[in-house]
């Protein structure tokens, strides 16, 4: 039997185990691409692991996120980052050159390759026929030091595409009706590949879009083949020579199937708070809308920005309406300026701000209170647009155009009619306006030398103890389900310029759900807490903090329904036991407040078995649980963390004898 792309991908980087969905598989990674609101932490962790040189044949680490400088922090992360660079052999993107995906896809992405990055939306690479996979800070400092990357051997869900798309019906919407047939858990330990004769008519950037928000569906990744589009788009970025032909054999298998109808879809929306939140744009329409922000790494190709400019053209955004533009690299906002499209959007009264995620991770762009704001990007967690009790509609950017000239939310199809706008035929440049200015290679000689160049709100990473055999601590705070990262450890302007500074961070810890939680988690320091979970807990973000800052804060366990894979990761790489019930309605059965107790804990993991028994002295009850961790993980486990890990290892092979060699 033939095998599709994504098995293809995995059987040439694969170093151990099999391709049995569920077994742990090591895969050799060929590319890393960190962002500065993650990267900081994990050049941090390349000190830790003293690292020589990047191991990889790219890594790349990009500023995109902590783009405003409303005082000192950002610009020494920045500055901080670009020393890292120096010292471990990575390229260096400085602000403004770009949101990290879509740059990467433009200057870095090879087909065939395997990429790892400390961004949930990494798998966006899958668009070009990669595997691109989101991981925690910690495994892709593991990667960047030529570590294999370890997960759990996903199904493969292939999606046939059929048909075209129709006027005023984009990509966003393909991937919305993805989300409105599965919510945010149908991809969980999936990865997705789109096949069939409808691919044909989506271009690479078109692909980009419905592989980055794959994310929201909670699947380990995307991918697409390597066809004739991905050429194109390659030669557009004057790469041809990198084009590597990659497609699935005609008798190619899935593990699941699904198929859409392209020319079925019409325009989509996702309604506050979550992506899988999604509704036709006809059933909520006449809402009244007060922002429209149009970029971010779901929608940053050139003809996103083009097809809202092209609608806008003539006329003025509806005089309520704050009209946010976003470009997403420095090389589409030289290409839109070169069609006349720039000139377009500000005389219809856009905002033009800076090449970054700005407004998607909540740095400026936060909408009034009680106000609609719709957005292009791929999040609606709530308050993630740094407005607590926002009120934040995901769309593509014709719905988002069309609202930004009404004042409320209308179906683009009703432009011709309500304002006698025709659908725009976009005729985009052939060749991309390629500009590498802003990109600075890594040295070319050894720098081991190089000095790391620390600001004062810049920390080294807390050290935590192993596992204890023990733990009896009250549970500090009881959560429902999807809670997100987001929600757990919040961005922002207020929060993200702390990154790199555990302490401080900690104390954001939770404040989206619950302000008092950091509180009770300082008054029980001394025997750790508890955090009680529903289904899909730590959904989104790939950020480790939402893990590093509650463990420094005492975090011991959390059990939960169920995890979200990257989330489920990071705890374990940094020493917290996550267990999930074995009859998810125990979960009701446990109350805030209320004492748990695990007593031989280290040698019930360490003997094999998955099951372990959790006693709640406050009710006099106890549960059954299970965990589901790798041999190596357990081995982490016990050890406090990926780290004190890997110094056990270490350690332990220095001390023994060198080996004996024959002389011949």
């Amino acid at each position: 039997m033939g095998h599709n792309v994504a098995q293809k991908l995995i059987a040439t980087h694969l170093l151990s185990g099999d391709m049995t969905a569920g077994q742990e598989i090591a895969l050799r990674i060929d590319q890393t691409l960190t962002q500065d609101a993650t990267g900081t932490l994990v050049m941090l962790e390349l000190e830790a692991l003293d690292l020589d040189r990047a191991h990889t044949e790219v890594s790349v680490q990009y500023v995109d996120h902590n783009l405003l400088q409303t005082d000192s922090k950002n610009a020494e992360d920045h500055t901080f980052l670009r020393s890292a660079c120096h010292r471990f052999g990575l390229w260096y993107s400085k602000p403004g050159n770009g949101v990290s995906h879509p740059t990467h896809m433009q200057r870095f992405g090879i087909p065939g390759k395997t990429l790892a990055g400390s961004d949930s939306h990494t798998p966006t690479a899958g668009s070009l026929g990669m595997l691109a996979i989101g991981l925690g800070g910690l495994e892709v400092a593991m990667a960047i030091a030529g570590e294999p990357v370890y997960l759990r051997m996903p199904e493969i869900w292939g999606v046939r595409l059929t048909g075209e798309l129709p006027a005023w019906v984009s990509a966003k919407d393909v991937i919305l009706e993805m989300l409105r047939r599965h919510g945010v858990k149908g991809g969980v330990n999936r990865i997705i590949e789109y096949h069939g004769p409808g691919l044909a008519h989506l271009t690479a950037m078109d692909r980009h879009v419905i592989a980055n928000m794959g994310a929201e569906l909670g699947a380990t990744t995307t991918v697409f083949p390597a066809d004739d589009q991905v050429r194109d788009f390659l030669r557009a970025e004057r790469r041809e020579h990198d084009f590597v032909e990659l497609l699935a054999d005609a008798d190619a298998s899935y593990d699941v199937t699904d198929e859409i109808d392209l020319s079925s879809l019409e325009p989509l929306i996702a309604l506050p708070s979550s992506p899988g939140n999604v509704v036709t744009v006809r059933e909520v329409a006449g809402r009244q809308v007060d922002q429209v922000v149009v970029g971010s790494s779901a929608n940053p190709g050139l003809r996103d920005f083009a097809v809202v400019a092209a609608i806008v053209s003539g006329r003025q955004a509806h005089p309520r309406v704050s009209l946010d533009i976003n470009p997403s690299s420095r090389q589409i906002l030289q290409d839109l300026t070169k069609m006349g499209a720039t000139f377009t959007l500000i005389s219809a009264g856009a905002r033009l701000h800076q090449s970054g995620c700005m407004g998607c991770i909540g740095m400026g762009q936060a909408p009034a209170n009680g106000r609609n704001s719709l957005r292009t990007v791929p999040r609606n967690f709530p308050g993630r647009s740094g407005t607590r009790e926002d009120s934040v509609f995901l769309c593509s950017p014709e719905t988002a155009a069309a609202a930004a000239l009404t004042g409320q939310i209308t179906d683009p199809r009703d432009l011709p009619h309500r304002l006698g706008i025709d659908y725009p035929h976009l005729e985009l440049p052939a060749e991309s306006s390629v500009n590498t200015a802003m990109l600075e290679p890594p040295p070319l000689a050894r720098a081991d030398q190089a000095e790391l160049v620390k600001g004062a709100n810049i920390s080294s990473l807390p050290g935590f103890p192993p596992l204890p055999d023990r733990i009896e601590a009250p549970v500090a705070l009881k959560v429902g389900d999807d809670v997100s990262t987001d929600e757990i450890l919040p961005a922002g302007a207020r929060v993200l310029p702390y990154r790199s500074n555990i302490p401080k961070l900690a104390e954001f810890t939770f404040a989206q759900i619950d302000e008092d939680y950091v509180g009770r988690a300082h008054a029980c320091r001394g025997s750790g807490h508890i955090v009680v979970g529903g289904a899909n807990y730590g959904q989104g973000s790939s950020r480790e903090h939402a893990v590093i800052a509650p463990r420094y804060l005492g975090l011991r366990m959390v059990l939960a329904v169920s995890f979200a894979r990257i989330h489920w990761q990071n705890l374990a790489n940094f020493g917290v036991l996550a267990l999930e019930f074995t009859d998810p309605d125990d979960y009701h059965r446990i109350e805030q407040g209320d004492v748990l107790v695990l007593d031989g804990l280290r040698h019930a993991i360490a003997s094999g078995g998955t099951e372990i028994t959790v006693r709640n002295t406050s009710r006099d009850q106890q549960y059954s649980t299970r965990h589901r961790l790798s041999d190596r993980q357990i081995a982490m486990l016990l050890a406090g963390g990926l780290i004190p890990w890997l110094r056990e290892r270490k350690s332990s092979r220095s001390s023994q004898p060198p080996a004996s060699h024959d002389v011949r």
